[in-house]
């Protein structure tokens, strides 16, 4: 889970960078993954594993700020579905399937509302932070007062916000275990098992850290969409989404995401009772034995010419 792994990049038609890793089977069927936040393309090493046993290529992206992919003054969500396609055409892949975790949950939900669904074959959301769906900060209800705060924050004081997510990238980078012991405090009991799990502190802790490596402002404007009105309609996607939710999640509150599902035609929700905000880990085997049946993992693997 910790071993070093090669980071490569590809180039935007904007002269960006992005840049990822992978994991799994070389050769089987591509999952996009998008990071939660603070975290970067390493996120992908915490899904080795699973990806290998069940026949997937499995790609980390940073999204542009973040990690090593390039700041980008514009973003979108509609923009970031394009890059995920790019990214899916450079690795020679005709179709594929998408996956997000916590702030990276979003995204993938905006890939099923831009991508053209004859290429982007699965979507699956897990404990997405979905704060800004139905209006600005429309979650803060169901948030804790600190993150609804942040929501304030990005909304209508930016400078503060900025000063929050300096802060949480100086602690992530230089005190790691600090770190890690308020995330322990802040999660239950379930969370705190995965958080015990041979090599997974370190692995997490160095994700997260890699997100500031060009400072704060890639996740800033990263959450700042998070918490604002998204720019597409969820009650509009009719293609199937897999939403996995812990009912027991104290970060991102089980009723944020249900109310997504409740509206979302194509939405399949799997509640995981008692499990926190670290379902995507302690049910990754079974989160990802969809994905490979969807994508036909044992399939032969369609490609880009």
């Amino acid at each position: 889970m910790t071993e070093p792994i090669a980071t490569k990049t590809i180039a935007t038609p904007d002269g960006r960078v992005l840049a990822y890793v992978e994991v799994g089977v070389p050769a089987g069927p591509l999952v996009i993954h998008n990071h939660g936040g603070p975290s970067s393309r390493l996120e992908a090493l915490l899904f080795a594993d699973a990806a290998a046993n069940h026949g997937l290529r499995f790609v980390g992206v940073d999204r542009p700020g973040m990690g090593q992919s390039s700041p980008q003054t514009a973003r979108s969500y509609e923009g970031w579905a394009d890059d995920m396609t790019r990214l899916a055409d450079a690795l020679g892949y005709d179709e594929f399937g998408v996956t997000g975790w916590s702030e990276g949950g979003p995204w993938a939900l905006a890939a099923a509302a831009y991508i053209d669904p004859k290429r982007l074959i699965h979507v699956t959301s897990i404990a997405g932070g979905s704060y800004g769906a139905f209006g600005d900060n429309w979650a803060a209800q169901y948030l804790s007062k600190a993150d609804a705060l942040g929501g304030f924050l990005a909304l209508h004081f930016k400078p503060g916000f900025r000063l929050m997510y300096e802060a949480i990238g100086l602690t992530a980078a230089h005190f790691r275990k600090s770190f890690y012991r308020e995330l322990q405090k802040a999660v239950n009991d379930y969370d705190r098992q995965v958080l015990l799990h041979s090599g997974f502190e370190e692995a997490f802790c160095a994700s997260c850290a890699e997100c500031f490596a060009q400072g704060s402002e890639g996740l800033v404007r990263d959450s700042e969409l998070l918490y604002r009105r998204w720019a597409f309609d969820v009650a509009t996607i009719e293609r199937p989404v897999h939403m996995w939710q812990g009912l027991g999640d104290t970060l991102v509150p089980a009723p944020i995401n249900r109310e997504i599902a409740d509206k979302m035609p194509g939405a399949i929700w799997h509640a995981v009772e008692k499990a926190g905000h670290f379902v995507a880990v302690g049910a990754v085997d079974q989160v990802l034995g969809i994905v490979a049946k969807d994508l036909g993992a044992s399939k032969l693997v369609v490609r880009r010419h």
